[in-house]
């Protein structure tokens, strides 16, 4: 111990203590709730014996369980649409928003930082814009809706079991999309402008040159941030319990919010662990790719 410490004091132990701490401030804050999360999903819990690690054994009853329950296949369908739906959303706005501002017109840089105020505003802020915005009576989407003639009476978005999901996904893209359009930024700007001189030297049109030049170029760009967009969206709770709770009868109700529900409203701790443990894994594997994206990108 000794040594190790004086290794440290005279500088060349330094940029061992530089990694290890942040390991250990990670392992405490992260790695040991998550075990405790994993090892509750196999036990038998209750209000009592939360507080406790010698808890009844059950295996995988707690696995079977929940996926005999009525409501698991629904919500994990609600949950693969609005993932899919929002990581689509906010990629394809994003994409357009990015080459939009790629032309580098005056004032290009003020109005893309305006795109950032969504970015870098709590969940819970935006959720209650957006409960303005979807009110059924004097929202705004419905009055624009009205007016331009697309529907003839109110949409009770957060109360109506046909567009409450859909509802969250709207403000969901609209959160995430700043996000997705200054990193496919990034990703742009860093693709050589002579490929482009040089295709359209060539006669490619503007479509050729974005297909055979940009889509390639930004391959790992795009990996890497439908990655992130992944576990982004898989965490994303704020809007849900602002918005919809869930509701009405589970028809927004997402596995996110699922797991917090059956957590501290149902008192079910042991099966709020297993949806918990199940969203992990999705969320390990995204990073997984994210990992594999960016160090492609790193070699390229």
């Amino acid at each position: 111990m000794k040594r190790i410490l004086s290794s440290i004091t005279d500088g060349r132990g330094f940029d061992i203590a530089l990694v290890a701490l942040p390991l250990a401030f990670l392992l405490l804050l992260s790695g040991l709730p998550l075990l405790y999360n994993v090892l509750m999903s196999f036990q038998e819990v209750d209000m009592f014996s939360l507080g406790t690690l010698w808890r009844p054994f059950v295996g995988f009853e707690n696995y079977r369980e929940l996926f005999e329950q009525p409501e698991t296949l629904p919500i994990l369908g609600n949950t693969a649409i609005f993932v899919t739906a929002s990581i689509a959303g906010q990629f394809l706005i994003g994409f357009g928003l990015a080459l939009f501002f790629w032309t580098n017109f005056p004032g290009a840089s003020w109005l893309r930082g305006l795109f950032l105020v969504s970015w870098v505003m709590p969940g819970l802020v935006v959720g209650a814009i957006w409960n303005w915005i979807l009110s059924g009576d004097f929202g705004v989407l419905n009055f624009l809706l009205r007016e331009s003639g697309l529907i003839s009476g109110n949409i009770f978005w957060r109360s109506d079991p046909n567009y409450s999901l859909w509802a969250v996904v709207m403000a969901n893209v609209w959160l995430g999309t700043s996000f997705n359009m200054i990193l496919l930024s990034v990703g742009l700007s860093a693709i050589p402008g002579d490929l482009y001189e040089a295709a359209e030297l060539d006669g490619a049109n503007a479509w050729q040159r974005f297909w055979t030049i940009t889509l390639p170029m930004m391959r790992s760009s795009i990996g890497a941030l439908i990655a992130l967009g992944l576990i982004f969206t898989l965490q994303q709770f704020d809007l849900f319990a602002a918005i919809t709770s869930g509701g009405p009868n589970n028809s927004s109700n997402v596995t996110q919010y699922w797991a917090w529900d059956m957590s501290f409203r149902q008192y079910d701790f042991a099966k709020g662990a297993t949806i918990s443990v199940i969203m992990i894994v999705f969320v390990m594997l995204a990073s997984i790719v994210y990992v594999r994206s960016t160090r492609h990108e790193v070699r390229g």
